[in-house]
């Protein structure tokens, strides 16, 4: 599971890993409920409550690839603890790679970026509640500034390793 905050590239270096690694791909935004859409756009934060059923719906989908053994690469925010800890819950064997950079490159990202409901103007409010992987969680931290075709091949290589 790639994970960060918008215009990190998790969409970018997860479907690539998906490719290289021949594994089922998914984009986390798109188990949203047009709710939680329409919240977003409007410049609106997501709260936890507001997360409750998304995050259920992505578990489901790493739960179901688990066990029908051809496993998933997924971007997805899991910005906290507590939602990575729920992605856990369904799926044990969840493997995070949270992508970092500065809130410059993020900022310039999100500026250029067409067709997407994630306004610019969240980035501060992402990056505020924003909780590092912490030691005991399955995973690395990995600098999205390196084009991702590098980033690919590194997490690529961390997942061989797993």
């Amino acid at each position: 599971m790639v994970i960060g905050v918008s215009g990190v590239g998790k969409t970018t270096v997860a479907r690539l890993l998906a490719e290289r690694l021949g594994l089922p791909f998914a984009e986390a935004d798109d188990f949203h409920p047009p709710g939680n859409i329409r919240k977003m756009s409007s410049g609106v934060p997501l709260d936890d409550e507001d997360r409750v059923s998304w995050l259920e719906s992505v578990g489901h989908w790493l739960k179901t690839h688990e066990t029908s053994g051809t496993g998933g690469s997924v971007a997805c925010s899991a910005l906290r603890r507590r939602y990575r800890d729920a992605l856990r819950s369904a799926c044990p064997s969840a493997l995070f790679l949270h992508l970092t950079a500065d809130r410059d490159l993020l900022a310039a990202r999100l500026h250029d970026r067409t067709g997407h409901f994630m306004p610019e103007t969240l980035l501060d409010s992402q990056l505020a509640v924003l909780e590092p992987l912490e030691p005991d969680e399955r995973g690395a931290t990995l600098d999205a500034a390196r084009p991702p075709e590098a980033i690919v091949h590194e997490a690529a290589e961390l997942i061989r390793r797993a």
